[in-house]
């Protein structure tokens, strides 16, 4: 997102060295920065080589090999030594694990779980049919899918938020089996936290094994592993490789990438306010992208000075830093107007507008994956608990991909029923139609109906 060149950039003595700075002072530089955005996001594209490579060999081998692979790949990538047998956790393990969870803890995740429950139900598609005067019948089907494999990050941080987004949409759609998956990073296992959230969403089983080989079991299915029919989740560039090569074998929710946000603000913005949520994102790993779109250069100086000074005692500071360096960009923008054009550019998975008039900016975006209006409602509030759903698209994904829900896991069948009367009456147009693409048997199909044919036999 920084590629401009050097004649654009500066930098501010508040903040320096923090994240590159673009600005946009006439329409020549916006077209630039415009054009800059989405070169970036074509480069980021993975090519041959690397972990391609490596995600097929595991690819590879899993489905030749199954669960012996899986525990091979288990032990190499995650060093834990694990038995097939000892891939499930039993509904005993996962209570055990669960009952140490502090209770305080349990009551936020089952709030949190209600509110995400509620969320999801609201937005559900319902089957119809409709019978029109001449007795014809159109309609469609909505059903679950059989089987679900979602899949729960796990290393460094432990996500049981990301349990909850990916297993109620799921049970909301209906689905009979919901597999989940996670890497065994913590102590050989999955961490208590992560399987509380699992008891209280409704996993039917659970699996301690995670990267490209989890998904490969999930795709093809093993002696332990069932096959399933979507894969759902996020995950490392290991993870979401896997799910893109597998597409076919089953389905899969979308690639995610890394963490992102957008934050938009202008003078009426609280510096600090607009500053904690660029670091927000960016604490999630060095991958992170945190933009900030300031109208005006004051602006812009006093974001980044409250985030230099907000960083001084952060945990995780020198990943935000190195997230700032590496993908962070400061947008010194004209008005309001260049703000949208380049927050819709961006097409960012967070967007956090901090102005006089929230609601009126977002009328004018409308790629973004989850929109946070106002500098008083935290990006955490839709990451852990307000109900929509924090699997969103990313890498300029969101200009035609949408959050996770639960009409991910339902699947649509049509439903047609024709009476002579409408047959009679379509006929000629549907025959025409048939003939001119040169498929007899369709035109004919119409006309048996129609004529002496259509009588049963006796």
């Amino acid at each position: 997102l920084s590629g401009c060149g050097n004649d654009v950039m500066t930098q501010t003595n508040a903040a320096k060295g923090l994240m590159p700075i673009i600005l946009i002072a006439d329409d020549a530089a916006l077209t630039d920065a415009l054009r800059d955005i989405e070169r970036g996001a074509q480069a980021a594209v993975p090519g041959e080589g690397g972990p391609e490579d490596a995600v097929r060999e595991v690819l590879r081998g899993v489905a030749t090999r199954g669960d012996e692979a899986v525990a091979e790949f288990t032990e190499r990538f995650d060093k834990v030594s694990l038995e097939p047998s000892e891939f499930e956790l039993s509904a005993d393990e996962i209570d055990e694990a669960a009952a140490t969870i502090d209770g305080e803890l349990r009551g936020a995740l089952e709030r949190a779980h209600a509110n995400i429950l509620a969320f999801h139900e609201k937005n559900l598609r319902q089957s119809w049919e409709e019978t029109s005067a001449d007795g014809a019948t159109l309609g469609q089907r909505l059903t679950g899918i059989d089987s679900a494999g979602l899949y729960v990050p796990g290393g460094t941080a432990f996500y049981p938020s990301s349990v909850l987004m990916n297993i109620v949409p799921a049970r909301v759609a209906g689905v009979k089996d919901i597999v989940m998956v996670s890497p065994p990073s913590y102590r050989g296992t999955i961490h208590p936290l992560v399987l509380c959230a699992a008891q209280i969403a409704g996993a039917s089983r659970v699996f301690r094994i995670g990267g490209a080989q989890a998904v490969a079991a999930l795709a093809y299915g093993t002696d332990t592993v069932p096959a399933v029919s979507k894969i759902a989740g996020p995950g490392n560039i290991f993870v979401t490789l896997a799910k893109r090569f597998v597409v076919g074998v089953c389905d899969i929710d979308k690639e995610a990438g890394p963490s992102e946000v957008v934050v938009v603000a202008d003078a009426s913005a609280n510096p600090e306010w607009a500053a904690i949520e660029l670091l927000t994102q960016a604490e999630h790993d060095e991958d992170a992208r945190a933009v900030l779109i300031a109208v005006g250069q004051d602006v812009c100086d006093a974001v980044l000075a409250a985030a230099e000074r907000q960083l001084a005692d952060l945990p995780r500071a020198d990943i935000v830093r190195k997230a700032f360096e590496a993908n962070g960009a400061a947008y010194v923008v004209r008005s309001i107007d260049d703000a949208a054009r380049v927050a819709d550019t961006v097409a960012p998975e967070h967007m956090s507008v901090q102005t006089e008039d929230p609601r009126g900016f977002l009328d004018r975006v409308s790629n973004v994956g989850c929109a946070v209006l106002g500098g008083g409602t935290p990006v955490a509030v839709g990451d852990y608990y307000a109900g929509p759903n924090h699997i969103l698209p990313t890498e300029r994904r969101a200009r035609f991909a949408s959050p996770l829900t639960a009409d991910d896991f339902r699947k649509v069948t049509s439903v047609i029923a024709y009476s002579p009367e409408r047959l009679a009456k379509d006929a000629p147009d549907i025959t025409k139609l048939a003939r001119a693409e040169e498929l007899e048997a369709h035109a004919r199909a119409v006309e048996y109906r129609l004529g002496s044919q259509s009588k049963p036999l006796s």
